[in-house]
């Protein structure tokens, strides 16, 4: 897999405590993808906040699937289905 340039994000401790926004606003992607995950439209995300586009919404989306692309997974089972 290749590595994805986020052109579109930043990470600064000084801006909304280190959390990856888009850069130029204090819009963390987290709150882009909870947007989406609540129902809410791109339509209805860029009303909300004026300054962002679909791209700034498209490279939320993107840098949050690399992002977990990266991530250990660690797997938990019900106590009573432990495998042998």
């Amino acid at each position: 897999m290749h590595t994805v340039k986020h052109e579109r994000i930043t990470v600064d401790p000084r801006i909304m405590v280190g959390k990856p926004v888009i850069k130029g606003t204090r819009i963390p992607v987290e709150q882009i993808l909870r947007e989406l995950a609540g129902g809410m439209t791109f339509d209805d995300i860029m009303d909300a906040h004026p300054r962002l586009t679909s791209e700034d919404i498209y490279a939320a989306i993107a840098y949050a699937a690399d992002t977990i692309a990266n991530e250990d997974i660690e797997l938990s089972y019900p106590d009573d289905n432990v495998p042998s």
